[in-house]
């Protein structure tokens, strides 16, 4: 996958970058796995915002992407490689040899015409499943299950793999890519491989009006707003936060304040994810 730089005739393009989708084999969607996507705009059922900063944006279908990887044994061979605007990621269109159609993340190294297959018998190839337990050490994996029969949860975003360390007893040790090692048992399945899309990260929107078509609505600084609207607001002139340090909008500390409330999962995480540098 490679990345475009645009003529600069606009200023909103002189640093702007975009793909150049050269690794998209099919451009409309397979219809028998599409369904309507229904926006909320960031609203629950009682239409009260509880993710700010969403609505808008491109009108989108939703491709039904297989995560649980449940036909066991089956071979299927690779029919395209598409865009889906749903995920960072690509997808792979598979037709199995029973007539079947289903859609997974497309791994780094899959093409069109390849063979993939899921099951504890499935060779350690890219965009296999197979059972943890199957899996050599060392190997790099993604769209990994927590529970066992329910679907891969984990890695599954554009250039993400985990690292399979160790095994003892019942669960594996797999290092994430936030640096967060995790146990995982054993019968759960993961896919063999990284996930697609290497360069996404090097994307520059490079205008206001790229980020409102992914459907993200202007983020504006509380040191802007009033001290009725945000507790870092109001002052004449530029103000610093002061004590006792930054605030959320709702008044509760922010930039380092632990929020972790699931002390049910704790006993799994062997390792915490490394601190970001500031």
């Amino acid at each position: 996958m490679g990345i475009k730089k645009y003529k600069p005739v606009t200023p909103g393009q002189r640093g702007m970058t975009g793909y150049t989708f050269e690794e998209i084999t099919k451009t409309k969607p397979e219809r028998s796995l599409v369904t309507t996507k229904k926006k909320h705009a960031g609203r629950n059922n009682y239409g009260r915002v509880t993710v700010r900063h969403r609505g808008g944006g491109h009108r989108r279908k939703l491709r039904r992407i297989d995560f649980k990887r449940d036909k066991h044994g089956i071979p299927a061979r690779v029919a395209a490689i598409e865009y889906d605007p749903n995920r960072t990621a690509r997808i792979a269109l598979l037709h199995y040899v029973d007539g079947e159609k289903r859609y997974i993340l497309a791994p780094v190294g899959l093409q069109v015409g390849d063979m993939v297959m899921s099951g504890p018998e499935a060779e350690i190839r890219p965009g296999n499943s197979l059972p943890i337990s199957n899996i050599p050490l060392g190997t790099m994996i993604h769209n990994i299950e927590l529970n066992e029969g329910k679907g891969g949860q984990m890695v599954r975003s554009a250039g993400a793999a985990a690292q399979l360390l160790a095994k003892e007893g019942r669960y594996a040790q797999i290092r994430l890519p936030s640096g967060e090692v995790r146990l995982v048992r054993q019968t759960c399945y993961a896919t063999i491989g990284q996930v697609g899309n290497l360069e996404h990260n090097n994307i520059k929107l490079g205008k206001a009006g790229r980020k409102r078509h992914l459907g993200i609505r202007p983020t504006v600084r509380g040191s802007a707003m009033t001290p009725r609207d945000h507790p870092h607001g109001g002052g004449e002139g530029r103000q610093p936060i002061g004590l006792p340090g930054p605030k959320s909008p709702w008044g509760k500390p922010t930039l380092g304040y632990k929020t972790r409330r699931n002390k049910r999962t704790d006993k799994f995480i062997v390792r915490r994810r490394s601190k970001k540098s500031r």
